[in-house]
């Protein structure tokens, strides 16, 4: 029989962990603290103190082999020459309120690391001390138990007992799915092309597995069945016992609802799958109680669902898992959690222990603040599907950055009013501090208006940005990188922002502590998870970062940016047996897989699944779209749109680089032909908005609609207007980012790595995946015929036709408008 293998921390909070959810700010950052404290109080404890004793021991329970492991916090021996096992919980509880019996787990752990140790030390008594750290005043106190061998065995056999229900049932299920997982097949009737090869891919990654990960990245285009072809053969491999669970991560809702589609079409070809999968929603949308400004609001006293809720969680899990479909998606969370009075945000991380797949958002693997602790603080046979991998670089770096503004400290200082206070004194202090660092800026980086929003970068060496004088400043910042127009660079962080920081943290938690009801608290709690997000990233800082501090009028904005996430992303696949990472534009894979940490990993592109006849590609490259050649551009382009939205009655999109130059060319184009149906994008669309935009697109045989959108936008990816929804797509320039001192930054980072990639790194490659994104909203299926325009004379250059799919080998150049026109006659008259 299979094994249970459980950590000592989930076993004792599985059975005995009791009460409710309380996320309000005392001990929610403080608990991150707890391994800096156990490193100091293990260090303190001087000679003879064994720290982070690993501990493990395999025993059978009703028939059920159990293998319990852990890390003891500490062994020594008193001085009466006792063994003393030393289990050490940081927490925020005055000292004189801390009681023994406090927490039920806590003696629990310890009592199962003494019993373990007890019996393979053959110890006939032994004690256990919960040490606590009172994190506000450094206070220490401890409580100490003698049990004898008989004691701490008897306690640890109850526990094991006690979970033996819920171990039969995780054996049984687990044999279930691996029978089933094996008799799968492949839903449809045949492969599309391509899709049996890129299926065999994934399926020799998961395979193959091994120390550090596995490691795959699939170019696959549009249409070719992507998320089936990916989940399939990773479900194979976890059958034949190559992983044993399955993490489905995305970049958006659409692709998990893919990701949802395609498992309820293997349930529907396979009434017999044992298959369980949880979608994890983010809070802010899972949640059923909601306080006045229409945050969650996770308190016990407001939230029936937080009230009690591990009171009441083995029951809810016991539902699910003995009667639920295998489906538990947002919905489903949701009507159980009205059911039993239970989170159902909670529900779906704690029900994703008992899943064998879990759909959630980049952020639960990547993200070093939500990633999924239960599962990734230590390495597991789990496979990793990564969809829409081309969105990973930026996203990343997000989640490894962090900003602060001035604006914070001076809003909370009017929030509190009058009077004196140790909150109020560090505001204070930490106010000056940026107001310092916001005079020493303006002298190093004196603003000569804004860079143009929509500014293309040059493409040859660069020359604007100039390196920051030397210029002594009252306010002590580290030696600038270099700094333009209110922004500086340093490689060192300012530590003379960080250290008032710091020290706002302390009088930011007793004042939070003791105004819960105040009306400041939401102003101050918000400040407070702004402190920690900054030292947070502050901690995390290397060469991989740079610190980026922008003055404008008599406000500052500090940022730490991320500019490489390589080693943060190999590092958490690394936790993983394998990652297959897949989205149709990879191109060139070089640049992902050393933006990603994954160097020495297989890179596959495959065929176009579609005739390339399907698709009509062109090109002017007579324009120009460049910033200086924006006004003289209007015209041709109007000219160039229209030509394609006469061609055939039907629906189009046309993608331009920013708002502005869409409103630029939308005026025109509305006053020259009126006569042609039009659609704007609006900035900042709501989902109900971009509802209504995509339903504008529906099939009319006798009417057309030119939509004009954003290049990277909401509908320039992850959009499925399939058929007669679009036939053509017109792209406006090449989709470089716009041109900041902080995209200057990337430049030079990339450029002072080895093979000096500084502009394709921080613009041509991003541009031109945005390109290859929209240009894919068109042939979405086999039957499928549409246009695809190119309007920049840089798709004719060398340096952007290296980055062109294979299947877009047959694009024409054309001269004019008149040429595109006759182009266009003849494709559509094609059968």
């Amino acid at each position: 029989m299979a094994e249970v293998k459980l950590s000592v921390r989930e076993l004792v909070e599985f059975l005995l962990r009791t009460g409710s959810i309380d996320s309000r700010f005392a001990g929610f950052d403080r608990a991150n603290e707890g391994a800096r404290i156990h490193r100091k109080l293990q260090k303190a404890a001087g000679e003879g103190y064994q720290a982070e004793v690993f501990l493990s021991e395999t025993r059978e329970v009703d028939g059920i082999p159990f293998t319990i492991e852990g890390r003891a916090d500490g062994i020594f021996q008193s001085e009466d020459g006792v063994t003393v096992i030393d289990e050490i919980k940081t927490t925020a509880i005055p000292t004189d309120e801390i009681q023994e019996d406090g927490n039920p787990c806590h003696w629990a752990q310890g009592m199962v690391y003494g019993a373990i140790y007890a019996k393979q030390q053959g110890l006939p008594r032994l004690d256990v001390r919960l040490t606590y750290y009172q994190i506000d005043t450094d206070e220490i106190v401890r409580f100490p138990r003698h049990f004898t061998q008989e004691e701490l065995d008897a306690f640890f056999e109850g526990l094991l007992r006690q979970y033996a229900p819920w171990a039969r049932r995780q054996l049984d299920w687990d044999t279930r799915r691996a029978a089933s997982l094996n008799a799968l097949r492949f839903p449809f009737e045949t492969y599309r092309p391509g899709q049996r090869a890129l299926a065999g891919e994934i399926y020799r990654a998961c395979k193959a597995g091994g120390k550090g990960g596995a490691r795959l990245f699939c170019q696959a285009p549009t249409g070719i069945g992507k998320t089936m072809s990916a989940l399939f053969p990773a479900l194979k491999a976890m059958g034949e016992g190559h992983g044993e669970k399955l993490f489905y991560l995305t970049a958006r809702n659409t692709t998990q609802a893919a990701a949802e589609d395609a498992l309820a079409r293997l349930r529907a070809s396979a009434p017999e799958l044992a298959l369980r999968s949880v979608t994890l929603t983010a809070k802010e949308k899972a949640c059923l109680c909601r306080d006045a400004e229409g945050h969650p609001a996770c308190l016990p006293e407001l939230c029936p669902y937080a009230n009690g809720y591990y009171d009441r969680l083995k029951t809810a899990l016991s539902a699910l898992l003995d009667g639920g479909s295998g489906c538990f998606d947002r919905t489903v969370l949701a009507e159980t959690g009205r059911k039993f009075s239970v989170c159902p945000f909670e529900l779906g991380l704690d029900l994703s222990e008992w899943c064998d797949v879990v759909i959630g958002d980049y952020n639960y693997l990547f993200d070093p603040v939500v990633r999924l602790r239960r599962f990734f603080d230590a390495s597991g046979d789990w496979l990793f599907l990564i969809d829409e991998a081309h969105n990973l670089p930026d996203r990343a770096r997000a989640m490894y950055s962090a900003s602060f503004s001035k604006a914070s400290l001076t809003e909370a200082k009017r929030s509190l009013g009058p009077g004196k206070s140790a909150l109020k004194t560090a505001l204070r202090k930490a106010d000056k501090a940026f107001l310092e660092a916001r005079r020493a800026v303006a002298e190093l980086a004196p603003r000569h208006g804004t860079l143009p929003a929509e500014a293309a970068p040059a493409e040859a060496k660069q020359t604007s940005l100039l390196d920051a004088p030397e210029t002594e400043t009252a306010f002590a910042l580290p030696e600038p990188l270099f700094a333009e127009d209110g922004t500086v660079f340093f490689r060192e962080l300012p530590a003379g922002l960080l250290k008032p920081l710091q020290a706002l943290t302390a009088p930011l938690q007793d004042w939070l502590e003791q105004h819960p009801d105040a009306e400041a608290h939401t102003a101050l709690l918000d400040l407070y998870f702004k402190v920690q997000d900054i030292l947070r990233a502050a901690e995390r800082y290397d060469e991989h970062f740079t610190a980026q501090l922008t003055a404008y009028g008599s406000a500052l904005d500090f940022h730490i940016l991320c500019l490489d996430p390589a080693p943060f992303v190999d590092a958490s696949l690394s936790g993983g047996r394998a990652a297959a990472l897949f989205s149709a534009t990879l191109t060139p894979p070089g640049y992902y897989r050393n933006v990603l940490g994954c160097p020495d990993a297989r890179a596959v592109a495959l065929e176009s699944p579609f005739p390339p006849q399907h698709l009509g590609l062109y090109c002017l490259p007579s324009i120009s779209t460049r910033y200086r050649d924006r006004e003289a551009s209007i015209r041709p382009l109007s000219d160039a749109l229209a030509a394609m939205a006469k061609g055939k009655v039907g629906n189009y999109l046309a993608f331009f680089p920013s708002y502005a130059y869409l409103r630029q060319v939308y005026e025109d184009f509305t006053a020259r032909y009126p006569d042609i149906p039009t659609l704007a994008q609006e900035s900042g669309l709501d989902d109900a908005g971009r509802a209504a935009f995509l339903a504008r697109f529906a099939p009319h045989p006798e009417k057309t609609l030119l939509g004009f959108g954003v290049l990277g936008g909401i509908f320039g990816e992850g959009v499925d207007l399939a058929g007669d929804r679009l036939i053509g797509c017109a792209i406006v320039g090449v989709g470089l980012p716009q041109v900041n001192p902080r995209q200057e930054m990337l430049r030079r980072y990339y450029d002072a790595a080895p093979g000096g990639t500084g502009f394709d790194y921080a613009y041509r490659c991003p541009g031109m995946n945005k390109v290859l994104q929209a240009a894919g909203r068109v042939i979405r299926t086999s039957e499928d015929k549409g246009v695809v325009l190119l309007l920049d004379d840089r798709f004719a250059r060398s340096e952007y036709t290296r980055l062109f799919p294979r299947h877009w080998g047959h694009l024409q150049y054309l001269q004019n408008t008149q040429a595109l026109s006759e182009a266009l006659n003849a494709f559509w008259k094609q059968p």
